[in-house]
């Protein structure tokens, strides 16, 4: 590859790392060529991107970008992809899918929600992570919590308010 093919792969990576919210690192060295397109395919259909990288460019490339990446170098070596996405824990609920039937992607480390994960055992804990979105779904939910006590005890306080009035209007 040439200097110029290589400076180009670099700014392309560099862009799309200043871009990303989260990626992660993982190794997919072990998956055949049809277990691969299945896992690009999961990943297309969550608008998650995955790119197989060279270390020394992919290096570079966080060198370059705009945040500090400095304890994700130490990972990359052998073969290693990055994954990107908008949302931080849906590429661990895709890896943890495929992994139902198979052994690999194995997760070198992980950029999400401005933090730091290394190692495959960090699975589960990213996969758990909320999401903004979801993390606004939970707060409304909190929000709109008392409001709905307070309407229901209204409800029922007029359907008790009825039946007392009922009852005293059918005494003698």
């Amino acid at each position: 590859m040439r200097l110029e093919e290589k400076n180009i792969i670099i700014d392309n990576l560099t862009k799309q790392i200043n871009e990303a919210n989260h990626f992660y690192l993982a190794d997919v060295s072990g998956l055949n060529a049809l277990d691969t397109s299945t896992l690009r395919r999961k990943c297309f259909e969550k608008d998650i991107n995955l790119v197989v990288v060279k270390n020394t460019l992919l290096k570079k490339a966080l060198e370059k970008s705009d945040a500090e990446f400095d304890p994700l170098y130490d990972i990359l070596v052998g073969n290693t992809s990055i994954i990107f996405s908008e949302t931080g824990n849906v590429p661990a609920k895709v890896i943890k899918e495929f992994r139902r039937k198979h052994k690999l992607p194995l997760i070198k480390g992980a950029f999400v929600e401005e933090s730091f994960y290394f190692g495959d055992d960090q699975l589960e804990t990213l996969a758990n992570i909320k999401s903004k979105d979801e993390l606004i779904g939970d707060i409304v939910m909190l929000l709109q919590s008392p409001l709905k006590n307070v309407m229901s005890s209204l409800q029922s306080g007029g359907n008790i308010l009825t039946g007392v009035l009922k009852t005293l209007s059918e005494k003698k």
